[in-house]
């Protein structure tokens, strides 16, 4: 993949931007990452989705062990340079429940 012109702004929060996936298909929101500059050059550079692990301290490729990869069709980047939208192919369920997205719990809303 062709790095982009525009330059992230890792800054702001501690080394890391969110990275929000969307089908690119259904354009279903399947889940919301961070990456530091290593997961977003290794994410260019593979085409797979890569995020840094806060709690793990380290890289992980999404589906490295389910084989659900989240593979890139497009790339978008905020007005701001600190938030990523990254439109893919999912290899199958992206949520660790099984779920196609992890976004499934609706909170009721009263007027």
């Amino acid at each position: 993949m062709n790095r982009p012109k525009v330059k992230l702004n890792f800054e702001k929060m501690n080394g890391l931007v969110p990275a929000i996936i969307q089908d690119v298909k259904t354009k279903e929101v399947l889940m919301l990452g961070f990456m530091n500059e290593e997961a977003w050059d290794k994410t260019l550079k593979t085409g797979k989705v890569t995020f840094f692990s806060r709690t793990r301290n380290k890289l992980w490729v999404k589906g490295e062990t389910s084989q659900n990869f989240l593979l890139i069709k497009e790339i978008y980047i905020d007005c701001d340079n600190d938030t990523v939208l990254i439109k893919a192919k999912p290899q199958g369920p992206t949520c660790h429940t099984g779920s196609t997205t992890c976004f499934f719990n609706r909170v009721s809303v009263t007027k």
